[in-house]
């Protein structure tokens, strides 16, 4: 009955949570884990004027403006080509930043520390790290002084490849340099530690942090609280975040989500509730992200019925669901073998213009091998093959799978095979599928293979 009320409290404050004001858009959860590509808080008024960067629809018009500025008379200011470099770094075209480069120096462009950070930021996020150190190499032989943030940029590279210690030593050489880590420098070491699950390091660095009066932003809290409450530490993640909330840091959206994510999961709704209601207070309204978590969390629940009503408000109040949205509430659907609903939402998909993934095929045939329906099965398969969508290593361990289930070892030995020519790596699952059912038919566990 407690749970009950608890779920009926969290859908009223669903409702009125639409009803207070309109959706207000939050950027994605992937700005959490990019500080290099922030200004440094300390840097100077050319500094900034430098490291601005221009805006462009497309990497076309961004090209054209290069070429328009190679062919100016005289040319221009290298501050344009940083400005311009840094846009589609931006836009995260890092391997034509790099063919840009090559292009300005072939055109006689002296690089200055700007220019050769952005090919450093380039270079980390191919994960070319030897070539990015080699900038800083030629930084140093050029006679340039390389700043914080790239220092900064070479140290996300270095969390990027999972080189934590590297990249610790890196922050001390910065300091015996001269240089002050600013709250980008622990921000991005944080970020690296959490990422690997390291969470008592990165509570020892915040602290640290605020040892040397460099003062912790929401980025670097919601890192820690979001790392806190994947290894199910809610205690601890609501202590950070009341410490937040003392220090006058305001938590976003991004620090809510990651709550609630852990809070559903949980089955925590009446925490949910309260935490949707200090949302709303706070003028901060669930975006498409956070309110995809709640409807996940919702179907893993069984409580479908609420979760399609989240939906449905998001879509009446403009909040549009996208593809994570809707597979979450297939999912569910499937998950009770409710194929005409998880099908009718497959079809509002592709009616609000929001195109399935693999993901959405693999949870449909899933849930009808669940019901002996192959026949149904099958016809997505091919369907996937029309739409363009390569079918992986899960969508033929599902087929193995439910074909196995049937009797039909035949057809399973059949899309094993084809799921291997095709490129796509079984896994441990896929293996286990095949050893349960040759032991259970009696039969060579070679026999797959020939």
């Amino acid at each position: 009955m407690a749970a009950r009320r608890a779920t009926m409290a969290f859908s009223s404050v669903i409702y009125g949570t639409f009803m207070l004001s309109p959706p207000q858009f939050s950027s994605s959860l992937s700005h959490y884990y990019s500080f290099h590509s922030n200004s440094n808080s300390n840097s100077n008024s050319e500094s900034e004027s430098e490291s601005e960067s221009l805006q462009f629809e497309t990497l076309d018009e961004a090209l054209s403006s290069f070429n328009r500025r190679l062919d100016m008379h005289p040319p221009p200011s290298i501050v344009d080509f940083v400005k311009l470099l840094t846009s589609i770094s931006k836009m995260k075209h890092h391997s034509t930043v790099l063919s840009l480069s090559h292009q300005m120096d072939s055109f006689g462009f002296r690089p200055n520390v700007y220019t050769l950070t952005i090919l450093i930021n380039s270079f980390c996020h191919l994960h070319r790290l030897g070539s990015a150190f080699s900038v800083l190499a030629k930084m140093f032989k050029l006679g340039f002084q390389p700043n914080t943030v790239t220092f900064n940029t070479l140290i996300m590279g270095l969390c990027i490849e999972g080189k934590l210690g590297d990249a610790h030593h890196l922050r001390d050489k910065m300091i015996e340099e001269g240089f002050q880590p600013d709250t980008i420098t622990y921000g991005t070491l944080i970020n690296g530690l959490c990422r690997v699950g390291n969470t008592s390091a990165a509570i020892m660095l915040l602290r640290s942090m605020e040892q040397e009066n460099c003062q912790p932003n929401v980025v670097v809290y919601t890192s820690i609280i979001d790392s806190l409450c994947k290894d199910k530490q809610l205690t601890e993640a609501f202590n950070l975040l009341s410490e937040m909330l003392t220090k006058g840091i305001s938590p976003d959206i991004v620090t809510y989500t990651s709550i609630i994510h852990a809070l559903g999961g949980l089955g925590e709704w009446k925490k949910v509730t309260t935490l949707l209601k200090e949302m709303v207070n706070s003028n901060i309204m669930p975006n498409v992200v956070c309110l995809s978590v709640v409807v996940d969390a919702l179907c893993k629940e069984g409580m479908v019925a609420i979760a399609h009503d989240v939906v449905d408000m998001m879509i009446q109040r403009g909040v549009e669901p996208n593809v994570v949205t809707y597979n979450a509430l297939m999912d569910g659907y499937c998950s009770r073998s409710e194929m005409y609903d998880a099908v009718k939402v497959f079809g509002t998909m592709f009616q609000k213009g929001c195109m399935p993934d693999v993901i959405s095929y693999n949870i449909l045939i899933n849930g009808y091998f669940k019901i002996q329906r192959i026949d149904k099965a099958m016809h997505l398969f091919h369907e996937m093959s029309r739409q363009e969508l390569i079918p992986n290593t899960v969508t033929y361990t599902t087929l193995i799978h439910g074909l196995c289930r049937m009797g039909r070892l035949q057809d399973a030995k059949e899309f094993f095979h084809e799921m291997v020519g095709r490129g796509q790596m079984p896994n441990l699952v896929t293996y286990r599928i095949l050893l349960e059912y040759s032991a259970k038919m009696d039969i060579l566990q070679t026999q797959w293979f020939c």
